[in-house]
């Protein structure tokens, strides 16, 4: 386990970020700005982020309220949370504060849902002109019906991410999801990176930049930023999509193979299996020589991929038959040798463990919770690094800290604790 990344400001120190989101996509988003140094407060409802329930497995206990399930845990790191009961005329007023110092809005409420409570555009616009609000939904709002909530599994349903994941009908299978919330997961980083652009058109800091002003001088305003989960899960077909748009029939589900690159697909052995990938036309030949199998790399019906490909069945048997005289172990030397790209098929535990992950992951002790594991950020900046400079908290754990800075003193504080506000 590796030591914690050494605290860095990051490239976002001196932006704040109010996170009214909940569960995953908004605040993935909002911990990958913190991850690059953003303040990010996660303005929690009275009963907390939801996912703060959702175990085992759970770190704490439930005797002193502390219990949090992991979860929650992986995508509030960098944060400070805030409890507020924002139905409340005070709770909103603490609200209208922090969004007055606030660079970034982020929230997946089902819309409608913040004019209710009285922050809708025409406010936000008034109460901070240089606000990025970023909202986040399930269909978008020109979808039929704006207000349908999104639900990560029924959007890889939907956008036809199924169709295409899992074994063919013909080995009995069927459509199958992805093994993480994948939908909320590129919602995320499609957020990051629209908030990171409108702060650019803005200018970063609060108030415009040079680069964030108009040609009367007066600083850039923030803008909306809309986001769904569908259209970011529709976006990251990509090749498939483009399959559909140009083959006769849409593409359906080829287990672990490509659709469009043969040989690329695992490969069972004789004593587990492995994930080859023949990438190029340099890389054939030298597979087909350190499998033993030189012919087959001057087969007419293999000899491109294009060939390969329409040739998929007979190839696939060729090489699966090979490949399952030898282990593991064997056949991922021969294929380093010849610097063929493959790999073993591991769990999450030894993904960790193996030498390429070398610091990936990062150990914080929470003064409550104890050591707690990370997932380092999967960039690197040679000048303004990305760190993780504090663990994921507690509910409310900062709300005096920030109820402070927003100008609210002791006697005000406890009178909110006091009536449920906070």
């Amino acid at each position: 386990m590796n030591e914690p990344i050494a605290a860095c400001p990051g490239p976002l120190a001196g932006l704040r970020v109010i996170d009214c989101s909940t569960v995953l996509a908004g605040p993935y988003a909002t911990m990958l700005l913190g991850d690059l140094g953003a303040d990010v407060v996660k303005v929690e409802p009275p009963e907390g982020d939801a996912t703060r329930g959702w175990g085992p497995p759970w770190v704490g206990t439930v005797e002193d309220g502390t219990r949090t399930a992991a979860y929650a845990l992986a995508v509030n790191r960098n944060k400070r949370s805030i409890r507020l009961d924002l139905r409340r005329p005070e709770g909103a007023a603490v609200l209208r504060r922090l969004l007055a110092t606030a660079d970034v809005l982020v929230e997946n409420i089902r819309p409608g849902g913040l004019d209710r409570l009285g922050f809708g555009d025409d406010v936000l616009a008034r109460l901070n002109p240089a606000l990025v609000h970023l909202s986040i939904t399930g269909y978008g709002p020109a979808s039929p019906d704006p207000t349908r909530p999104g639900y990560d599994f029924v959007i890889q349903a939907e956008s036809g991410l199924m169709s295409i994941t899992g074994a063919p009908d013909a080995d009995g299978g069927g459509p199958t999801k992805v093994g993480v919330a994948i939908s909320d997961v590129l919602s995320g980083l499609n957020g990051a990176v629209a908030i990171l652009a409108a702060l650019v058109e803005r200018g970063a800091g609060r108030g415009g930049t040079a680069a964030g002003v108009t040609g009367s001088g007066a600083p850039r305003p923030g803008q909306r930023i809309d986001l769904s989960l569908l259209g970011s899960t529709l976006a990251a077909l990509v090749n498939q999509a483009q399959n559909a748009f140009v083959g006769e029939v849409p593409p359906g589900r080829l287990g672990n193979a490509h659709p469009n690159i043969v040989p690329y697909q695992s490969f069972d052995t004789a004593d587990g299996s492995i994930a080859v990938a023949v990438g190029s036309e340099r890389q054939w030949p030298r597979f087909c020589r350190a499998l033993g199998l030189p012919a087959l790399a001057d087969d007419p019906r293999f000899a491109t991929n294009g060939e390969r490909v329409a040739n998929r069945a007979e190839l696939s048997a060729t090489l699966a038959a090979r490949l399952e005289e030898r282990t593991t172990v064997d056949w991922l030397a021969a294929l380093e040798a010849a610097d063929v790209p493959a790999g073993p098929i591991n769990d999450i535990a030894a993904a960790f463990a193996s030498p390429w992950a070398a610091g990936r992951t990062v150990e914080l002790d929470h003064p409550v919770l104890g050591p707690t594991r990370q997932v380092a950020p999967a960039y690197e900046l040679s000048r303004t690094p990305a760190s993780i400079r504090t663990p994921p908290p507690l509910l409310g754990e900062q709300t005096g800290e920030v109820l402070a800075e927003l100008g609210y003193g002791a006697p005000e504080i406890e009178e909110l604790r006091r009536d449920g506000v906070v």
